[in-house]
């Protein structure tokens, strides 16, 4: 049951990801940064949506580092930008 679970999770996030690239694509705004973005988004949106409420799986509580470490890499693109708009 976790092992479905798990794989539907990965899937939602792949076809996010996939989704994601498509549209930067047609837009012509693809860039590392907006695609990094995206993914954490879509990550963290589909980690509230298939949240249990009654139990915590093992694979579901080592997200929190996945989380972590995502926000911190948010950080270092939100203060990118922060400086690549600051005239020198």
């Amino acid at each position: 049951m976790a092992t479905a679970r798990r794989q539907r999770f990965l899937f939602g996030q792949a076809a996010w990801m996939l989704g994601s690239l498509v549209v930067l694509a047609l837009l012509s705004s693809l860039s590392l940064d907006l695609f990094f973005v995206l993914s954490l988004v879509g990550f963290l949106v589909l980690v509230e949506l298939t949240a249990a409420f009654n139990l915590t799986l093992k694979w579901r509580s080592r997200l929190k580092w996945v989380i972590l470490v995502g926000l911190a890499g948010f950080g270092y693109v939100v203060v990118q930008r922060i400086l690549a708009a600051i005239p020198s």
